[in-house]
Parts: C-alpha cells; structure tokens; sequence
C-alpha cells in the first residue's frame, strides 16, 4: 500500500474507503471576502461545514480528495478546524487555477522571464506535497491545474507543465479540471506526458459532463482515471444522462477507470445559498449516496462496481 497525507496526517491508501475524488469545502476569493461580505460569521461557517462533512460520513462515505488550490481560496487552517471535528478523511491539493493567465506575482519570473529563475511555481507545488503548506504541517496529497474553453493559453501550459514536474519530484497524483466541449482531456494528456508524467495517475476532471463515451474512453485508454464528478450540476448535464454514461462505460469494459464526485462544497461565494439551491438543487454532498448510486445499481451495476468506483479506483489513483 501507499501513503496517502491528508490534513489531519498520513494514513495508508487501504484506509481512504469510499472517496468522493473532487468536493470542495469552501470556495472563495479572500479579497472579496474580507471587503465585501459584511455577514461573513467564521465561526458559523465552520459549523455549517461539520455538519455537512458529518453527514456526508453517515451516509457512508469515508474520505474526499478537495482540489481547492490557489485561484480557489484555500485556507488550511479553517480546513484544519474542520477536520478535527469530523471523522471524515480530507485530501488537499496543492497547484494553481487559471483558465488563461498566471497570476502578477509569477508573470515577470521564471525560465527566460524578466527575473531568469528555476519555474517557482514547480517549487511552490513541490514543497506544498514534500514540506507542508504554509507552517501548518498539514502536506498536499495531490495536485491541481485546469484547461478551459480557452485552451492551452501560455498561462495555462505554464501551470500545466509545473504540474507534471512537480509530480515527477514527488509521485502526487494529478488531477485536471477539463471542459469536454473542446475534449482538452486530450490536451492535457499530451502535455503532461510530454513532462514525464504517468497518466495512470491524472483524473480528467469533469469528464462527466458529456456523454461522448468514444471521447472518454480514448482518454481511459490513455490510461487516465475518468472524473465523473458534477452529478448534482443537472444544468450542465443531468443526472439520467451522466448515470447512463457510466452504464456504458461499465458495459464498454471501463469500470476501473471511473470516479464519482459532485464537484460541490460547503460554503462558495460565486452567488447566494438561494441562487446556488434555485440553478442546482441537486448540488449537494447527498446526491451520489441518496440518488446516483441506487439509480447505477437499478441501470445494471453491481455493488462489486460501485465498489470499485468508489473505493478500488481511488486507492489506485495513489499507488
């Protein structure tokens, strides 16, 4: 087995259980947060995350592997607060979100930049999995970048490629979120290959928002884990049509490269708790126990797959 760290220490990849392998807890833009959220109450915040994280463990799920990064607002020592009161295993991430551009702070230095250094955002991502995130002790378990409808901008290669560096220094999985409208899965193959990454151990997130099942199946045959991980973002896709997806995938000979998540989260602050439960109600940490995995079960799987979906796969992801 393999060592898997999350935030409250490591534990053995056999005892991650059932993963969900992309929750949020929170998502937030700091700035915004402290300037413009004048109801902003900590303390309630973190009580609301317990409570959901709790439940979310009594409906049987074991662990989650959150890949909110810089770009996303983590904050490790909320999620630590958090952790420590729930008996639910938390994977956080290390690495950078952006759809097009890197950050001001990294325009001006790096390979051939206006300060010629080594690629600081690969030593950044590598001391987050080796040494620890910012002084808490707490250690990324994977890492995170992300390819849009824009494509492989210079930004977004630039992350991408300190990303496959960085997991060939420290053996971390990778996890990319991917818009399959413009099958970018594909993309970031390529590119992370090109770095020597093993794309075994890449998750193409938000896979499951299409259901071109030949698209995902070159990407399964690349040797990439599938993220079917938006079930509760009907608007994107609904629930019939991603169950079915994964029927075939199922039937196709695939079942051990499929993963589930909902993609949600505690606390966000893109729009309000009655906007968010109005677009998705549906989008919460419930949905795959209470309606996804009976409705797998109903189309055909059996608990042998559901168990290979929800515990083999990402045990594997990190071994």
């Amino acid at each position: 087995m393999t060592t898997v760290q999350t935030v409250t220490g490591p534990i053995d990849s056999s005892e991650l259980g059932r993963t969900l392998v992309h929750e949020h807890v929170f998502v937030l833009n700091t700035e915004y947060n402290q300037n413009y959220q004048d109801d902003w109450d900590e303390e309630e915040r973190i009580r609301d995350a317990v409570e959901k994280l709790t439940e979310l463990k009594a409906l049987g799920i074991d662990s989650i592997m959150d890949p909110t990064v810089l770009g996303l607002g983590r904050y490790i020592p909320r999620i630590q607060r958090i952790a420590a009161q729930v008996d639910l295993q938390i994977v956080v991430a290390t690495g950078l979100y952006t759809y097009n551009d890197v950050p001001h702070q990294f325009e001006h230095r790096g390979p051939g930049l206006l300060v010629d250094m080594p690629e600081p955002l690969t030593e950044m991502f590598v001391k987050d999995v080796q040494e620890g995130i910012a002084g808490t002790g707490v250690r990324a378990g994977i890492l995170k970048c992300a390819i849009e409808l824009a494509g492989l901008t210079p930004g977004v290669e630039r992350v991408m490629r300190a990303v496959g560096q960085a997991h060939v220094q420290t053996g971390a999985p990778i996890t990319v979120h991917t818009n399959p409208a413009n099958e970018s899965g594909l993309v970031a193959q390529r590119v992370l290959e090109e770095e020597g990454v093993d794309l075994s151990k890449v998750i193409i997130g938000h896979s499951g928002d299409t259901n071109d099942v030949d698209y995902l199946c070159r990407l399964a045959d690349a040797g990439s884990m599938l993220g079917m991980d938006r079930f509760g973002l009907d608007l994107f896709n609904p629930m019939q049509e991603r169950v079915g997806t994964i029927i075939e995938l199922v039937r196709r000979g695939y079942v051990e490269h499929v993963t589930l998540a909902h993609d949600a989260n505690c606390f966000i602050d893109y729009f309000s708790a009655d906007a968010k439960a109005h677009a998705a109600p549906n989008w919460h940490f419930r949905h795959i126990s209470e309606d996804v995995i009976p409705a797998l079960l109903e189309g055909g799987l059996t608990e042998a797959d559901v168990e290979t979906i929800l515990v083999d796969n990402p045990r594997r992801h990190f071994e």
